[in-house]
C-alpha cells in the first residue's frame, strides 16, 4: 500500500529524484505481455535527465502496443490533434543527451513540426519478457535504436516505463495510462 501511495504522488507532481524513481520502479509487480497490448498515453517524469520535458515539447502523445511484434513506441499528436505514428532516430536522440537546449521554449515550434517529418505506419519496435533489475517483466525493444523500455504496473490501467538507452547512464521514466 505505502508503494501505491508513494507512486501517485510521484506521478501526480511529475518528478522525483532518479534515485526514489529506480526504488519506486523496483517495488512495483512485473507485467506481461498482455497487460501492455492497447494504446497507451504517457507522460513524462523529471529526473533531471536530459530528455526531461522533451516529448512533453514535441507534441508526444504515448506508444501502441498492436501485439508482440508490432509497436509504435512514439505516439505524437498532429498540429490538429491527429495521433500520428513516429520512427525515432539515433541521432535526434543522442542531440537531446547532448544538448538539452533544444527543448527550450524558442525551440518549441521547431520540435512541434519535427513529428510530422518523420511519420511512419511501419512498426518500430516489439514486446518482450526480458529481466531489468531482478524481474522479468514486459520490455519494448526499439527496431533501430540500442534501448529498452520496461514496464512496471502502478495499477490496472498505468505503467511505470524506464527507458534503458546503452548512451546514457541515467536512466528516463515516464508513466503510461491505458486510456
Amino acid at each position: 500500500m505505502e508503494t501505491l501511495v508513494s507512486c501517485q504522488s510521484i506521478l501526480e507532481t511529475g518528478e522525483t529524484t532518479t534515485e526514489k524513481a529506480l526504488q519506486l520502479f523496483d517495488a512495483l509487480e512485473a507485467v506481461n505481455l498482455d497487460f501492455m497490448f492497447g494504446r497507451w498515453q504517457g507522460f513524462g517524469l523529471h529526473t533531471s535527465h536530459p530528455m526531461d520535458g522533451l516529448l512533453e515539447a514535441s507534441n508526444w502523445y504515448g506508444k501502441e502496443f498492436i501485439n508482440s511484434e508490432n509497436v509504435h513506441p512514439l505516439l505524437f499528436l498532429d498540429n490538429q490533434g491527429k495521433i500520428i505514428k513516429v520512427a525515432p532516430i539515433y541521432r535526434a536522440m543522442n542531440l537531446a543527451l547532448k544538448f538539452p537546449i533544444i527543448k527550450n521554449d524558442f525551440m518549441k515550434p521547431l520540435l512541434k513540426l519535427t513529428p510530422s517529418l518523420l511519420e511512419t505506419e511501419k512498426s518500430q519496435a516489439r514486446l518482450r519478457m526480458m529481466e531489468y533489475r531482478g524481474k522479468v517483466s514486459a520490455t519494448m525493444i526499439y527496431d533501430y535504436l540500442p534501448i529498452n523500455d520496461s514496464f512496471r504496473k502502478v495499477d490496472d490501467h498505468t505503467v511505470l516505463g524506464i527507458m534503458d538507452f546503452k548512451h546514457s547512464p541515467q536512466p528516463f521514466f515516464c508513466s503510461q495510462a491505458m486510456l
